[in-house]
């Protein structure tokens, strides 16, 4: 009876020191989960900076354009340096974003689309001990963000406000993120999660148009500054090594 008595204590101070070092420096985590992406959009007026390579500044009063929310798939990898911090590299796969038209150019509805890119490097506070089942945290980090398949889509802005077939570029940026979360730990290993990020983001849309005209067919450059600044929710799934 003491011999069992006694291999029941080990195993059960084995498992608390295992669950003891399942969040603690030196472990390693992997989520995956559902971004959602709510950008809190407007932009500067579109302005016509260059008309047949002579450089102009006319600015279309009452002009905009906001982009909607986006859903996907996101997946993050971390490690805890300490007790209580932790970095952790985030990434999704690209979501897409619709562009539409605010002020004059409501009328046309979605102008284009693009898909954006931003892999994030977070360095979180935890709280409450390494053994706790709840844990919120608090994050600061910095994102690279950048744009792929930007296009206009609607052929009706084009002819009438761009003037003719348009390609578009976005510049890239960096941004700083602010986060904020708790997970709640299954057992050692199995943990759920739960995060919102702000990002303080914009960036300068240029267009290049061209535009037919009686004397043939001239660029017209244009551009507008899109404030971003998205709100992300995400909800996982995690396990810790």
């Amino acid at each position: 009876m003491k011999l069992k008595q006694a291999v029941t204590g080990i195993a059960a101070l084995a498992c608390m020191t295992t669950a003891a070092h399942a969040q603690s420096a030196g472990s390693f985590y992997v989520t995956t989960g559902w971004f959602h992406l709510a950008p809190q959009s407007n932009s500067d007026p579109l302005t016509v900076t260059s008309i047949g390579g002579s450089p102009t500044n006319l600015t279309q009063p009452n002009t905009g354009a906001k982009l909607d929310s986006a859903d996907t798939i996101g997946f993050t990898a971390g490690y805890f340096v300490t007790d209580h911090i932790a970095t952790e590299f985030v990434i999704g796969v690209p979501p897409s974003f619709d562009l539409e038209g605010s002020g004059n150019l409501s009328q046309f509805g979605k102008l284009g689309q693009a898909k954006q890119w931003s892999p994030t490097l977070l360095f979180k506070y935890y709280f409450n001990a390494p053994t706790a089942t709840f844990r919120p945290y608090l994050g600061v980090g910095v994102s690279r963000v950048w744009f792929t398949d930007a296009e206009i889509t609607n052929s009706v802005f084009q002819a009438n406000v761009l003037h003719g077939p348009t390609s578009v570029s976005t510049d890239s940026s960096w941004a700083p993120v602010f986060n904020a979360g708790f997970t709640y730990a299954f057992n050692q290993h199995w943990f759920a999660g739960v995060s919102i990020s702000y990002l303080p983001l914009s960036t300068t849309a240029k267009l290049n148009s061209a535009a037919a005209t009686p004397v043939g067919t001239l660029n017209v450059q244009s551009q507008t500054k899109i404030r971003l600044n998205p709100i992300v929710s995400y909800v996982n799934i995690g396990y810790r090594f």
